[in-house]
C-alpha cells in the first residue's frame, strides 16, 4: 500500500531578522533607483572677486599718481627678499617728504605712462618698492636708504633706476645723486661767488638750470632778511 506524502505550507511566521532584512534590501533597492537630490556648494562669486581686485588695482594707480604730484626724483628699489618689518624700519628711517610704496610694476607704469615719468620704464622688470621724494634735497632722501641697505647687508636690493627732472638714471649713475650738493652748499656758492671777482659769478650762472634757480632764490631771500632787519 502507498502513502502519499502531502506538503503544506509552513505556518511559522518568519523570524524579524528575516523581515528586517527584506525591509533594508527594499530601502536599498528604492535609494538606487531613486537618489536624493544633494544641491551643488555654490560656487564663489567670481564677478564680484573680480570687481574688488580691479577696485584695488585703481586704489593703487591713484595712490601713485597723488605721490607724482610735487615730486622731484621717482626712484625704483628691487625689494625681493625684503620682511614686513624690515620695511617697517625703512618706512621709519625715511625723511617726511620721502614716500615709500609697494606697487606692482604694471600698475605704477600705467599711472606714469603719457607723462616725464614714463622714462622709468627700463625699471620695469622684477620686484620693486617706489621711492617718492618730494624736496630738493636729493642727496637726503637716498641716504637713509643706503645706510639701511649696507646694516641689513642688502647688497642685492640695490636701487634699479630713478629719474630725475625728466633724465633717467640708471644703477651705476646713483653716485651723481648722491653727491649732488645740498641746498645750503648752493646758496654758499652763490653768496660767495657774488662777493668775488666776476669770473666767479658768471661759473656759477653756467651751472645747470636747477642749481642756478635756487641759488638766485637763495640770494633774493638773503636780499628779503636784510631789508627787513633796517
Amino acid at each position: 500500500m502507498e502513502v502519499a506524502l502531502l506538503s503544506f505550507p509552513s505556518s511559522k511566521t518568519p523570524s524579524s531578522h528575516s523581515l528586517n532584512l527584506t525591509r533594508t534590501q527594499t530601502q536599498t533597492h528604492r535609494f538606487l533607483s531613486n537618489p536624493p537630490f544633494v544641491s551643488p556648494k555654490p560656487k564663489p562669486n567670481l564677478s564680484i572677486r573680480s570687481a574688488i581686485s580691479r577696485t584695488k588695482k585703481e586704489e593703487t594707480v591713484e595712490t601713485v599718481k597723488t605721490q607724482l604730484d610735487n615730486c622731484h626724483l621717482v626712484a625704483a628699489i628691487k625689494y625681493k627678499g625684503l620682511t614686513v618689518k624690515q620695511f617697517q624700519e625703512l618706512r621709519r628711517s625715511l625723511p617726511e617728504s620721502t614716500k615709500l610704496v609697494v606697487a606692482k610694476n604694471t600698475l605704477v607704469y600705467k599711472a606714469i605712462e603719457g607723462t616725464p615719468w614714463e622714462a622709468l620704464k627700463p625699471c620695469m622688470k622684477g620686484m620693486n618698492a617706489w621711492l617718492f621724494v618730494h624736496s630738493e634735497e636729493i642727496p637726503a632722501a637716498i641716504k637713509p636708504y643706503r645706510s639701511f641697505q649696507k646694516e641689513k647687508k642688502l647688497e642685492d636690493n640695490d636701487f634699479t633706476g630713478a629719474v630725475f627732472e625728466g633724465k633717467f638714471y640708471g644703477p651705476g649713475d646713483f653716485k651723481a645723486l648722491e653727491n649732488m650738493p645740498t641746498r645750503a652748499e648752493i646758496y654758499a656758492q652763490l653768496l660767495g661767488s657774488l662777493k668775488g671777482p666776476a669770473s666767479s659769478v658768471v661759473g656759477t650762472i653756467q651751472a645747470p638750470a636747477r642749481e642756478l634757480v635756487m641759488v638766485l632764490k637763495a640770494y633774493v631771500k638773503k636780499l628779503d632778511e636784510e631789508g627787513g632787519e633796517k
